[in-house]
């Protein structure tokens, strides 16, 4: 389990003597919790959030355990260090938004007749209860030949969980290359 601190201070010289030694600045907010400053080791959470296996992970934060996903993260512009991160708590029976992940498996033939297999929609918006949340959706991709796409409607439908886009709205394709 991923364990951090809670931020005393959220001053910008605290933050930046965090950020030196070595912590990545983090807020927990949602699920009827009041907003939480924290601070994570920043290695620790980098390698946590690669090996993890949901969308949903569990974290440590003033002795208090809460389940969470990253809603949103910042990125320092020109090194690509990971500088800021948003984890909502997902708590409770009550509906609420999610982005879900959208991954793909094989290889599209259209890829042999000259075509180039592009992602429209890397997330899909989802409206469901927390139990009910979908780690990602898997396209296969296999029987793709150029101009060919993959609609929101083509989807896997799963219990409980309400797709928030329209039906005819392409989230992958294989487009002839130029």
């Amino acid at each position: 389990m991923l364990e951090g601190i809670i931020r005393e201070s959220t001053a910008k010289a605290t933050t930046k003597a965090l950020r030196r030694d070595g912590y990545l600045i983090a807020n927990l907010y949602g699920g009827g919790e009041p907003n939480i400053h924290a601070a994570f080791k920043a290695n620790e959470f980098i390698r946590f959030v690669k090996n993890k296996e949901g969308l949903k992970f569990p974290v440590k934060v003033g002795g208090k355990q809460y389940e969470v996903i990253i809603e949103e993260y910042q990125k320092d512009p020109v090194i690509g260090d990971l500088l800021h991160v948003d984890l909502r708590i997902v708590a409770g029976d009550k509906p609420a938004r999610f982005l879900v992940p959208v991954k793909t498996s094989g290889t599209p033939k259209g890829l042999k007749n000259k075509g180039v297999l592009i992602m429209m929609k890397r997330r899909v918006p989802v409206k469901c209860k927390p139990a009910d949340l979908p780690d990602h959706y898997t396209i296969d991709v296999s029987d793709l030949d150029v101009g060919d796409a993959v609609m929101v409607r083509d989807l896997e439908e799963k219990k409980g969980v309400d797709l928030l886009l329209d039906s005819r709205v392409a989230v992958t394709g294989v487009i002839k290359a130029k």
